[in-house]
């Protein structure tokens, strides 16, 4: 059986369509840019196919890509029709997991928009590290979970992205004479240490997991104790106690995503789903600005 399309990249593909252009349907979709390009190269892999091309300063669909922007309309409006025949009563119990990183910043909008929606519905939390409740999602035991991504076997649909910082006790004293870079790290499996350790290695660092915990507390505790240096994930500032380095080399970025599990109200899916990317949205809205801003301010005034 050949591998099914993606309902969220064809919903992206038909939105570029629909909005003119990749920044409108960025904007509509509550995601951001690189994503919603991520979404349409996904389409492209597996059909082998471009769909969409530039043009001058903009883009076009090609012939392929207007094809399978009419049937993916066809496809979505029947989904859609599905899910209507098929719906049950309001949930009456939505379980939800997230990782540490999310849970002060994202879960509370996610989390509001879900009651929102579903008032009568009691709602369970549970914070754990993205592999465990990934795999809860996969048995059913959880209806849906923000994750972290960056490492094989996590599904779902990406609502944003997080920058990884190195950081380190603000009273670090740096490197010793050997030269080995300590790490502090999560206890395997975790996408973060693995991405930490081998890119190091990678570079020609000498590598040495120092401490590692199993919850962000704990990493957090050993790194502001000054055991050694954190490779984390941040959207605000870095936490009291700790400073971001720069003897290291970037490390760029990783995916948060949002999974559900199999059978799950497709409404509550996309309730969590806009809800998390519209914070996601509001983010890179306010970093742009701040940039602007701070051109602005360095920019020479002009004598009339």
């Amino acid at each position: 059986m050949a591998e099914p399309l993606d309902l969220v990249n064809l919903r992206t593909l038909v939105a570029i369509a629909d909005t003119g252009g990749f920044r409108r349907a960025a904007d509509a979709l509550h995601l951001s840019q690189p994503t919603v390009s991520q979404h349409v190269r996904l389409l492209e892999r597996r059909l082998k196919q471009s769909l969409v091309v530039k043009d001058g300063r903009g883009s076009r669909f090609t012939d392929a890509g207007e094809k399978l922007v009419h049937e993916a309309r066809i496809l979505l409006v029947a989904h859609e029709q599905m899910l209507g025949r098929l719906q049950a009563d309001a949930p009456e119990q939505i379980t939800i997991g997230s990782t540490e990183h999310a849970a002060d910043r994202l879960l509370p909008e996610m989390l509001h928009a879900i009651r929102v929606a579903f008032d009568d519905a009691r709602i369970q939390f549970r914070i754990d590290r993205s592999t465990t409740l990934a795999e809860s999602v996969e048995k059913g035991t959880l209806d849906l979970a923000v994750v972290l991504g960056g490492q094989s076997g996590v599904g779902g649909a990406e609502v944003g992205r997080l920058d990884l910082r190195w950081v380190a006790s603000t009273t670090w004293l740096g490197f010793d004479e050997s030269g080995e870079v300590p790490i502090v790290a999560f206890e395997e499996p975790c996408g973060l240490r693995h991405r930490a350790v081998h890119k190091l290695a990678d570079l020609g660092h000498s590598v040495r997991v120092v401490a590692e915990s199993t919850s962000l507390d704990g990493v957090l505790a050993a790194t502001r104790a000054g055991l050694g240096v954190a490779l984390l994930p941040f959207s605000a500032t870095v936490p009291d106690g700790l400073v971001e380095i720069d003897l290291l080399p970037p490390m760029g970025s990783i995916d948060v995503r949002i999974v559900a599990r199999r059978g799950l109200s497709f409404q509550v899916e996309k309730v969590a789903v806009d809800a998390v990317a519209a914070h996601f949205a509001e983010l890179a809205g306010r970093r742009w600005q701040e940039r602007t801003d701070r051109t602005a301010a360095t920019r020479p005034t002009e004598v009339a």
